[in-house]
């Protein structure tokens, strides 16, 4: 099980990036400094569909990742499965900003505010429980990319660098994934030995 749910870590943010690039492709009003990327979601045609898809199936696989991976890998200590729950509800939350895409615009605001939050929270709460197990090096790792995940959204509220949000959600998204894939295949490598 914590081999599917290292799979299912390495192949989310995959998922989601390629959707999310291909409904970019398809509607070529899309603009990166004039639109959310949820915006995306909303579009007729293929383009909607295949981002909304992207974010609710990169967001149960990360669910999958978050139970089977990631609380087996570092879920003993009480830091370990707090931090576990909170990346399985940014996971849930992903999944919620695609059903629940902009045309349910107030629930769509919390859940892809509470993504945006949850998610690093999850990874300062994991580098702990990192630490713990003397995984130093990752929990590094850790604490770097939750910082790098959160800044962009700080700076923009501070400074509102863009007039829409899909920069600092597309810097946040890519942090994250390049977190869970290394993580993802920390676990699977040391499941093989």
């Amino acid at each position: 099980m914590r081999k599917l749910g290292a799979a299912a870590g390495m192949v989310a943010p995959i998922l989601a990036f390629a959707c999310i690039l291909l409904a970019i492709a398809s509607y070529p009003q899309f603009s990166w400094t004039n639109n959310a990327l949820s915006d995306l979601g909303v579009v007729k045609g293929s383009t909607g569909p295949l981002f909304n898809f992207g974010l609710y199936a990169s967001g149960f696989l990360g669910l999958i990742f978050a139970a089977f991976g990631l609380f087996s890998y570092i879920g003993k200590s009480v830091v370990g499965k707090v931090g576990s729950l909170f990346f399985c509800a940014a996971s849930l939350m992903l999944v919620a900003i695609g059903v629940f895409n902009e045309s349910f615009s107030g629930t769509h605001y919390v859940v892809s505010a509470s993504f945006f939050v949850l998610t690093p929270i999850s990874l300062f709460l994991l580098a702990f429980a990192l630490v713990q197990v003397h995984h130093v090096k990752l929990a590094l790792f850790s604490v770097s990319v939750g910082v790098v995940a959160a800044v962009p959204w700080i700076l923009e509220f501070i400074i509102h660098y863009v007039p829409e949000v899909a920069i600092p959600e597309t810097i946040s998204g890519l942090a994250v994934s390049a977190w869970i894939i290394v993580i993802g295949y920390s676990i699977f490598r040391q499941t093989k030995n």
